[in-house]
């Protein structure tokens, strides 16, 4: 069982490295201040390719003289956060990497982690594949300090994370560093009619689970 040292706050920190997929056109207005939203390319080890939602100010783009153009490489340090959006005339709940620093060094070996602390608000849905990998998914509310709000994030664990987590209830009090990834996948939308949709979660990479009491378990790594 491999230890790790406890995660500490902030409660919602990651960092993604990688390049622009586009030239940010979509620009949203909130309180006066204006907002960039664009999707970035993050390579794995593996080398597959993770296409990224993320979100700037344009007083931070205009701090650091970023163009943000389509190929630049770029490092950002913030938060994943969520919001619901309306599709389709229904409420879909959206994710997106919140940028609060550019980050000097676009070379590290660290180029996609996430550390969040937050409350399981669903119950873990835990299942094996055909090849019996374990596999749980969870949703943990992640509290966002000074703003009276929280967000939702969709979280993946596998091994013995996933089996730590089935029968965990909400409420639970959890630690965990993962990655943030995308997944496409089909939805059939009408008889016979599929349409291509993405999923963003985090996959978990080691895992904390907190007791009432403040007590921790025993930290293991997928």
């Amino acid at each position: 069982m491999e230890h790790m040292t406890a995660i500490t706050k902030p409660n919602n920190r990651g960092q993604i490295v990688g390049v622009l997929q586009e030239k940010p056109e979509n620009i949203f207005e909130v309180e006066g201040e204006r907002f960039y939203e664009g999707k970035i390319a993050v390579e794995r080890l593996s080398e597959a390719v993770d296409v990224l939602p993320f979100t700037i100010s344009e007083k931070l783009v205009d701090a650091y003289h970023l163009k943000l153009d389509k190929g630049l490489k770029v490092a950002f340090g913030g938060e994943l956060r969520s919001y619901n959006r309306v599709v389709d005339n229904k409420s879909r709940l959206i994710l997106s990497f919140f940028v609060k620093e550019v980050l000097d060094e676009v070379d590290s070996d660290i180029t996609n982690t996430l550390s969040l602390t937050g409350y399981i608000c669903k119950e873990p849905n835990y299942r094996t594949t055909p090849f019996n990998r374990q596999i749980c998914d969870i949703l943990i509310a992640v509290n966002r300090p000074n703003f009276n709000k929280s967000d939702y994030i969709p979280c993946i664990l596998w091994g013995r994370n996933a089996k730590l987590m089935q029968n965990q209830k909400i409420g639970t009090k959890v630690n965990l560093i993962g990655r943030i990834q995308s997944r496409n996948y089909k939805k059939e939308v009408s008889a016979g009619v599929f349409e291509e949709k993405t999923a963003y979660e985090v996959s978990c990479q080691k895992l904390q689970i907190e007791e009432k009491k403040e007590e921790t378990a025993d930290i293991v790594g997928a």
